[in-house]
Protein backbone atom coordinates (compact mmCIF):
# COMPACT_ATOMS: atom_id res chain seq x y z
CA UNK A 1 0.00 0.00 0.00
CA UNK A 2 1.61 3.69 -1.08
CA UNK A 3 1.89 5.98 1.72
CA UNK A 4 0.42 9.18 1.65
CA UNK A 5 2.13 10.93 4.60
CA UNK A 6 5.74 10.06 4.95
CA UNK A 7 7.88 12.10 7.77
CA UNK A 8 11.91 11.27 8.51
CA UNK A 9 13.85 13.21 11.10
CA UNK A 10 11.72 16.03 11.28
CA UNK A 11 13.17 18.51 13.60
CA UNK A 12 11.72 21.84 14.78
CA UNK A 13 13.28 24.68 17.08
CA UNK A 14 11.24 27.43 19.05
CA UNK A 15 14.58 29.18 20.25
CA UNK A 16 15.67 27.11 22.94
CA UNK A 17 13.26 24.83 22.87
CA UNK A 18 13.29 21.55 20.62
CA UNK A 19 9.26 21.04 20.08
CA UNK A 20 11.03 17.90 17.34
CA UNK A 21 13.38 15.86 17.72
CA UNK A 22 13.68 13.38 14.97
CA UNK A 23 10.28 12.21 14.30
CA UNK A 24 9.52 9.61 12.03
CA UNK A 25 5.96 8.14 10.67
CA UNK A 26 4.31 7.18 7.60
CA UNK A 27 0.67 6.57 7.04
CA UNK A 28 -0.64 4.26 4.30
CA UNK A 29 -3.03 5.98 1.66
CA UNK A 30 -6.78 5.30 2.87
CA UNK A 31 -6.14 4.59 6.21
CA UNK A 32 -5.99 6.73 9.48
CA UNK A 33 -3.23 7.67 11.78
CA UNK A 34 -3.95 8.40 14.96
CA UNK A 35 -1.37 11.37 16.52
CA UNK A 36 -1.37 11.07 20.59
CA UNK A 37 1.30 12.89 23.28
CA UNK A 38 0.74 15.04 26.07
CA UNK A 39 -0.14 18.82 25.25
CA UNK A 40 3.33 20.11 24.54
CA UNK A 41 4.41 16.98 22.81
CA UNK A 42 4.63 18.31 19.21
CA UNK A 43 1.35 17.38 17.81
CA UNK A 44 0.22 20.37 16.92
CA UNK A 45 4.23 21.39 15.18
CA UNK A 46 3.80 17.95 12.62
CA UNK A 47 0.96 19.11 11.19
CA UNK A 48 1.83 22.41 10.70
CA UNK A 49 4.78 21.29 9.16
CA UNK A 50 2.38 18.60 7.00
CA UNK A 51 0.07 21.39 6.10
CA UNK A 52 3.32 24.03 4.79
CA UNK A 53 2.37 26.51 7.34
CA UNK A 54 5.71 26.18 9.19
CA UNK A 55 8.84 25.21 7.65
CA UNK A 56 10.95 22.18 9.53
CA UNK A 57 14.68 22.98 10.89
CA UNK A 58 15.51 19.77 9.46
CA UNK A 59 13.93 16.28 8.52
CA UNK A 60 12.04 15.91 5.21
CA UNK A 61 8.15 15.32 4.93
CA UNK A 62 6.01 14.48 1.73
CA UNK A 63 2.33 14.23 1.11
CA UNK A 64 0.81 12.46 -1.81
CA UNK A 65 4.33 11.90 -2.88
CA UNK A 66 5.37 16.12 -2.84
CA UNK A 67 7.91 17.42 -1.07
CA UNK A 68 6.12 19.99 1.65
CA UNK A 69 9.05 22.34 1.21
CA UNK A 70 9.66 22.34 -2.99
CA UNK A 71 6.21 21.55 -3.93
CA UNK A 72 4.20 23.67 -1.16
CA UNK A 73 1.75 24.78 -4.11
CA UNK A 74 0.48 21.21 -4.84
CA UNK A 75 0.70 19.84 -1.33
CA UNK A 76 -2.02 22.65 -0.37
CA UNK A 77 -4.19 22.07 -3.12
CA UNK A 78 -4.30 18.62 -2.39
CA UNK A 79 -5.39 18.70 1.31
CA UNK A 80 -7.45 19.68 3.65
CA UNK A 81 -6.85 21.05 7.21
CA UNK A 82 -9.29 21.71 10.31
CA UNK A 83 -7.39 23.15 13.15
CA UNK A 84 -7.57 22.96 17.43
CA UNK A 85 -9.84 26.36 16.78
CA UNK A 86 -12.91 26.17 14.86
CA UNK A 87 -11.98 29.60 12.62
CA UNK A 88 -14.74 30.49 10.35
CA UNK A 89 -16.24 34.18 9.62
CA UNK A 90 -18.49 34.82 12.18
CA UNK A 91 -20.38 37.52 10.43
CA UNK A 92 -20.32 35.29 7.00
CA UNK A 93 -23.47 32.82 6.59
CA UNK A 94 -22.71 28.97 6.53
CA UNK A 95 -22.84 29.25 2.96
CA UNK A 96 -20.82 32.16 2.40
CA UNK A 97 -18.43 30.70 4.56
CA UNK A 98 -18.18 27.32 2.34
CA UNK A 99 -18.63 29.11 -0.81
CA UNK A 100 -15.65 31.68 0.53
CA UNK A 101 -13.24 28.57 0.76
CA UNK A 102 -14.29 26.93 -2.74
CA UNK A 103 -13.53 30.57 -4.25
CA UNK A 104 -9.86 30.45 -2.19
CA UNK A 105 -9.22 27.16 -3.92
CA UNK A 106 -9.75 28.19 -7.01
CA UNK A 107 -13.09 26.16 -7.69
CA UNK A 108 -15.39 27.82 -10.46
CA UNK A 109 -18.45 29.77 -9.03
CA UNK A 110 -20.43 27.48 -9.89
CA UNK A 111 -18.61 24.84 -8.34
CA UNK A 112 -18.20 25.85 -5.39
CA UNK A 113 -21.52 26.91 -4.39
CA UNK A 114 -22.72 23.48 -5.63
CA UNK A 115 -19.86 21.81 -3.16
CA UNK A 116 -21.02 24.26 -0.11
CA UNK A 117 -24.57 22.88 -0.34
CA UNK A 118 -23.27 19.52 -0.82
CA UNK A 119 -21.44 19.68 2.81
CA UNK A 120 -24.09 21.75 4.44
CA UNK A 121 -26.44 18.96 3.77
CA UNK A 122 -23.44 16.01 4.59
CA UNK A 123 -22.98 17.63 8.34
CA UNK A 124 -26.64 18.47 8.85
CA UNK A 125 -26.18 22.21 8.75
CA UNK A 126 -28.54 23.32 5.42
CA UNK A 127 -31.04 24.76 8.06
CA UNK A 128 -29.09 27.33 9.60
CA UNK A 129 -27.12 27.69 5.92
CA UNK A 130 -28.28 31.29 5.63
CA UNK A 131 -27.57 32.22 8.96
CA UNK A 132 -24.39 33.92 10.53
CA UNK A 133 -21.99 31.45 11.70
CA UNK A 134 -21.64 33.63 15.21
CA UNK A 135 -25.39 32.32 15.98
CA UNK A 136 -23.79 28.45 15.79
CA UNK A 137 -23.27 26.09 18.65
CA UNK A 138 -19.70 24.80 19.12
CA UNK A 139 -20.61 21.56 17.77
CA UNK A 140 -22.34 23.25 14.62
CA UNK A 141 -19.38 25.58 14.55
CA UNK A 142 -16.61 22.73 14.35
CA UNK A 143 -18.75 20.81 11.27
CA UNK A 144 -18.69 23.96 9.23
CA UNK A 145 -14.84 24.53 9.65
CA UNK A 146 -14.09 20.32 8.89
CA UNK A 147 -17.18 21.19 6.02
CA UNK A 148 -14.12 24.14 4.68
CA UNK A 149 -11.39 21.58 5.13
CA UNK A 150 -13.37 19.55 2.29
CA UNK A 151 -14.63 22.04 -0.13
CA UNK A 152 -11.61 20.73 -2.69
CA UNK A 153 -12.02 17.01 -2.21
CA UNK A 154 -8.93 16.37 -0.47
CA UNK A 155 -6.85 13.13 -0.76
CA UNK A 156 -5.69 14.60 2.38
CA UNK A 157 -6.93 15.44 5.60
CA UNK A 158 -5.21 17.04 8.62
CA UNK A 159 -7.34 17.15 12.14
CA UNK A 160 -5.90 18.75 14.52
CA UNK A 161 -7.86 18.02 17.60
CA UNK A 162 -11.17 18.42 16.02
CA UNK A 163 -13.29 17.43 18.86
CA UNK A 164 -11.45 20.09 21.61
CA UNK A 165 -14.04 22.02 23.49
CA UNK A 166 -17.00 19.97 22.53
CA UNK A 167 -19.60 18.46 24.71
CA UNK A 168 -20.06 14.65 24.69
CA UNK A 169 -23.01 14.70 22.62
CA UNK A 170 -21.27 16.83 19.98
CA UNK A 171 -18.39 15.03 20.26
CA UNK A 172 -19.91 11.81 19.08
CA UNK A 173 -21.34 13.20 16.84
CA UNK A 174 -18.11 14.56 15.28
CA UNK A 175 -16.44 10.97 15.75
CA UNK A 176 -19.04 9.64 13.22
CA UNK A 177 -18.50 12.06 11.09
CA UNK A 178 -14.59 11.39 10.63
CA UNK A 179 -15.61 7.42 10.79
CA UNK A 180 -17.50 8.28 7.45
CA UNK A 181 -14.58 9.97 5.76
CA UNK A 182 -12.19 7.15 6.80
CA UNK A 183 -14.65 4.51 4.93
CA UNK A 184 -15.04 6.64 2.09
CA UNK A 185 -11.39 6.55 1.64
CA UNK A 186 -9.68 9.61 2.62
CA UNK A 187 -6.49 9.41 4.33
CA UNK A 188 -6.47 11.18 7.71
CA UNK A 189 -3.84 12.40 10.24
CA UNK A 190 -5.17 12.83 13.64
CA UNK A 191 -3.62 14.82 16.21
CA UNK A 192 -5.46 13.90 19.97
CA UNK A 193 -5.86 14.12 23.48
CA UNK A 194 -8.75 12.13 23.93
CA UNK A 195 -7.68 8.73 23.97
CA UNK A 196 -11.02 7.19 23.50
CA UNK A 197 -10.99 8.98 20.52
CA UNK A 198 -8.15 7.72 19.03
CA UNK A 199 -8.96 4.03 19.95
CA UNK A 200 -12.04 4.69 17.79
CA UNK A 201 -11.14 6.13 14.82
CA UNK A 202 -7.60 5.07 14.40
CA UNK A 203 -5.97 1.99 12.00
CA UNK A 204 -2.64 2.60 13.81
CA UNK A 205 -1.08 5.25 16.17
CA UNK A 206 1.75 6.90 16.65
CA UNK A 207 2.86 8.73 20.46
CA UNK A 208 5.69 11.49 20.64
CA UNK A 209 6.77 13.21 24.08
CA UNK A 210 8.83 15.71 24.14
CA UNK A 211 9.26 15.93 20.79
CA UNK A 212 10.24 12.37 19.86
CA UNK A 213 8.37 9.16 19.22
CA UNK A 214 8.60 7.05 22.01
CA UNK A 215 5.75 4.44 20.91
CA UNK A 216 3.81 2.91 17.38
CA UNK A 217 1.35 0.32 16.63
CA UNK A 218 -2.76 -0.23 17.02
CA UNK A 219 -4.27 0.35 19.73
CA UNK A 220 -3.89 -3.41 21.22
CA UNK A 221 -0.31 -3.48 20.61
CA UNK A 222 0.41 -0.57 22.41
CA UNK A 223 -1.84 -1.49 25.44
CA UNK A 224 0.21 -4.74 25.35
CA UNK A 225 3.10 -2.93 25.58
CA UNK A 226 1.59 -1.79 29.17
CA UNK A 227 1.30 -5.33 30.38
CA UNK A 228 -1.37 -8.09 31.19
CA UNK A 229 -4.77 -7.77 33.11
CA UNK A 230 -5.61 -5.66 36.31
CA UNK A 231 -7.55 -6.66 39.67
CA UNK A 232 -8.82 -3.62 40.98
CA UNK A 233 -10.64 -3.59 44.64
CA UNK A 234 -12.13 -0.91 46.22
CA UNK A 235 -12.39 -1.33 50.23
CA UNK A 236 -14.86 -0.41 52.92
CA UNK A 237 -12.27 1.16 55.36
CA UNK A 238 -8.48 2.18 55.41
CA UNK A 239 -7.15 -0.59 57.27
CA UNK A 240 -8.40 -3.43 54.26
CA UNK A 241 -5.83 -2.28 51.57
CA UNK A 242 -2.84 -3.34 53.84
CA UNK A 243 -4.25 -6.46 54.87
CA UNK A 244 -5.73 -6.97 51.29
CA UNK A 245 -1.87 -6.72 49.74
CA UNK A 246 0.20 -8.87 51.91
CA UNK A 247 -2.79 -11.51 51.17
CA UNK A 248 -2.98 -10.98 47.28
CA UNK A 249 0.85 -9.58 46.83
CA UNK A 250 1.86 -13.25 45.55
CA UNK A 251 -0.97 -13.26 42.41
CA UNK A 252 0.65 -10.25 41.13
CA UNK A 253 3.27 -9.99 38.74
CA UNK A 254 4.40 -6.56 39.24
CA UNK A 255 4.23 -4.33 42.24
CA UNK A 256 0.89 -3.76 43.82
CA UNK A 257 -0.13 -0.05 43.61
CA UNK A 258 -2.24 0.52 47.06
CA UNK A 259 -3.50 3.72 48.24
CA UNK A 260 -5.11 3.50 51.29
CA UNK A 261 -6.84 7.14 51.46
CA UNK A 262 -9.15 5.77 48.03
CA UNK A 263 -9.31 2.68 49.96
CA UNK A 264 -7.99 1.40 46.30
CA UNK A 265 -6.23 -2.02 45.73
CA UNK A 266 -4.87 -2.19 41.66
CA UNK A 267 -2.94 -5.33 41.27
CA UNK A 268 -0.78 -6.60 37.72
CA UNK A 269 -2.01 -10.21 37.21
CA UNK A 270 -2.41 -13.11 34.37
CA UNK A 271 -5.19 -15.69 33.89
CA UNK A 272 -8.30 -13.75 33.56
CA UNK A 273 -11.49 -15.15 35.68
CA UNK A 274 -9.34 -17.80 37.57
CA UNK A 275 -7.15 -15.16 39.57
CA UNK A 276 -10.03 -13.29 40.33
CA UNK A 277 -11.70 -16.22 41.86
CA UNK A 278 -8.21 -17.16 43.78
CA UNK A 279 -8.01 -13.43 44.94
CA UNK A 280 -11.37 -13.75 46.52
CA UNK A 281 -10.54 -17.13 47.87
CA UNK A 282 -7.71 -15.89 49.69
CA UNK A 283 -9.98 -13.10 51.28
CA UNK A 284 -12.60 -15.64 52.78
CA UNK A 285 -12.43 -14.90 56.58
CA UNK A 286 -9.80 -12.22 56.35
CA UNK A 287 -12.35 -9.56 57.95
CA UNK A 288 -11.65 -7.16 54.85
CA UNK A 289 -14.50 -5.58 53.36
CA UNK A 290 -14.78 -5.37 49.46
CA UNK A 291 -17.28 -3.41 48.02
CA UNK A 292 -16.06 -3.51 45.05
CA UNK A 293 -13.74 -5.78 42.61
CA UNK A 294 -13.50 -5.93 38.79
CA UNK A 295 -11.19 -7.12 36.02
CA UNK A 296 -10.04 -4.80 33.71
CA UNK A 297 -7.70 -4.46 30.63
CA UNK A 298 -5.15 -2.07 30.32
CA UNK A 299 -6.50 1.30 28.47
CA UNK A 300 -4.74 4.09 26.17
CA UNK A 301 -4.87 6.06 29.51
CA UNK A 302 -2.82 3.72 31.11
CA UNK A 303 -0.34 3.66 28.00
CA UNK A 304 0.08 7.39 28.20
CA UNK A 305 0.73 6.87 31.98
CA UNK A 306 3.37 4.22 31.21
CA UNK A 307 5.27 5.74 28.65
CA UNK A 308 5.31 9.41 28.96
CA UNK A 309 5.18 9.67 32.85
CA UNK A 310 2.24 11.98 32.91
CA UNK A 311 -1.37 12.67 32.14
CA UNK A 312 -2.30 14.30 28.28
CA UNK A 313 -3.35 17.42 29.44
CA UNK A 314 0.59 18.58 31.05
CA UNK A 315 2.62 20.82 29.18
CA UNK A 316 2.15 23.44 26.68
CA UNK A 317 3.64 23.42 23.07
CA UNK A 318 5.34 26.22 21.10
CA UNK A 319 3.81 27.25 18.65
CA UNK A 320 2.69 30.18 16.12
CA UNK A 321 -0.53 32.51 16.88
CA UNK A 322 -4.14 30.69 16.54
CA UNK A 323 -5.82 32.67 13.05
CA UNK A 324 -7.04 35.94 13.51
CA UNK A 325 -10.73 35.50 13.79
CA UNK A 326 -12.57 35.66 10.32
CA UNK A 327 -9.64 33.35 9.02
CA UNK A 328 -9.96 29.49 8.82
CA UNK A 329 -6.72 27.79 8.59
CA UNK A 330 -8.31 25.74 5.64
CA UNK A 331 -8.87 28.75 4.21
CA UNK A 332 -5.33 29.89 4.43
CA UNK A 333 -4.25 26.47 3.07
CA UNK A 334 -6.33 26.72 -0.06
CA UNK A 335 -5.56 30.79 -0.61
CA UNK A 336 -1.52 30.30 -0.21
CA UNK A 337 -1.38 28.43 -3.76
Amino acid sequence: MTDAIVVEGLVKRFGATTALDGVDLSVPEGSVLGLLGPNGAGKTTVVRILTTLLRADAGRAEVVGLDVVRDADEVRASIGLTGQYAAVDEYLTGFENLEMVGRLYHLPKAEARSRADELLARFDLTDAAQRPAKTYSGGMRRRLDIAASLIARPRVLFLDEPTTGLDPRSRLAMWEFIADLADGGTTILLTTQYLEEADRLADRMVVIDHGRVIARGTGDELKAQVGGQRLEFTFGRPVDVAEATARLRELAIDEPRADEQSRRLSLPVRGGTEVLAEALRRLEGSGVEVLDVGLRRPDLDDVFLTLTGHAAENGKEPEPERPEAGHSEAATVGSAR
